[in-house]
């Protein structure tokens, strides 16, 4: 059997968004790709205190604050490795190839440009994906629509799943372009809950798959470089999502809902449970609010999506 790694990594961000990276010495595993820097964790060590002492060896700088970001296991086959990275957003020095590996600072958006480590790619759509999800609902009117996914963005929300239920509108070429002029307007990302067909004939940033199409797909049915996520219920649909690659997941019922009212809630508990499994970011879906973010978080999530949280706001 093979053992595990558990491996500490810092994403170390810059006051102005930028991210420190590295490139993995040639004779290395993975070598020549590049990796947020980290390093093993030592029997006896908490992950706080490997990350400072690799970051330290490394880098040549002193941690002063981190937050969990997101774990992830990965199964490369010869290695499995558990990865625990940290955001560290404190640090006194300035960081420099201490062991004479490349380093470089890039935006988030440049992150694409570079070669990584296939564990890596959670990482990437951790730090490219905002706390909070707007899932769009109803409105009477088309203007009150537009009006509703304006208001949202106003108030923060830079993430955007356009998701069309009422007979009367249908996710058209027009619907989506007006929604994503919006998006633009306020840097915020969209992402269309249709299907893989009508979405390659539209633009946005990202598809989002409901549980029955996800269960039909045998590969990932979107390019590498849009994001894509699926809805899940249970630990059977987590595996399916990472067997075709998705980029985060949404995972419901959390807590009881009035658009669902027969539906068992999950709970925090078994959330954090089915979380633990997905190694991608993972959103609560399910009667949640503004607060419940931490708590969220606490439990393995990296964000929350709603509705009525702010759609009628």
């Amino acid at each position: 059997m093979v053992k595990e790694v558990h491996v500490a990594v810092g994403v170390i961000t810059a006051a102005d968004g930028k991210i420190f990276i590295a490139r993995r010495a040639d004779s290395a595993h993975q070598g020549g790709l590049w990796e947020f820097p980290g390093g093993k964790v030592s029997p006896g060590e908490t992950v706080q205190q490997a990350l400072a002492r690799e970051l330290e060896e490394e880098l040549a700088i002193q941690v002063l604050h981190s937050e969990p970001l997101i774990k992830i296991r990965h199964d490369y086959g010869d290695k499995q490795v558990l990865l625990d990275v940290h955001r560290v957003t404190g640090f006194t020095g300035e960081p420099v190839g201490n062991e004479g590996q490349p380093v470089q600072w890039v935006s988030r958006q440049q992150l694409a440009d570079f070669d990584f480590p296939k564990a890596n790619r959670a990482i990437i759509a951790a730090l490219k994906l905002p706390g909070n999800m707007l899932i769009t609902g109803d409105a009477a009117t088309e203007q009150q629509f537009f009006e509703r996914v304006e208001g949202a963005l106003k108030a923060g929300i830079r993430l955007v799943q356009l998701r069309v239920k009422d007979g009367g509108r249908e996710l058209s070429a027009s619907l989506v372009d007006r929604v994503r002029a919006l998006c633009r307007e306020h840097d915020a990302l969209l992402l269309l809950n249709t299907s893989p067909e009508v979405f390659s004939s539209l633009s946005a940033d990202g598809l989002h798959l409901n549980r029955y199409q996800l269960a039909q797909l045998a590969s990932r049915p979107v390019a590498e470089n849009r994001l894509l996520g699926a809805s899940c219920h249970n630990a059977e649909e987590i595996l399916q999502a990472k067997k075709i690659g998705v980029d985060y997941i949404l995972l419901s019922p959390v807590a009881k809902t009035t658009s669902h009212p027969d539906a068992q809630p999950l709970g925090w508990e078994k959330f954090a449970e089915l979380a633990a499994l997905a190694g991608c970011p993972v959103f609560a879906l399910g009667g949640m609010h503004p607060e419940d973010l931490p708590t969220a978080k606490q439990h393995g999530g990296h964000g929350i999506a709603a509705i009525s949280a702010w759609w009628n706001a």
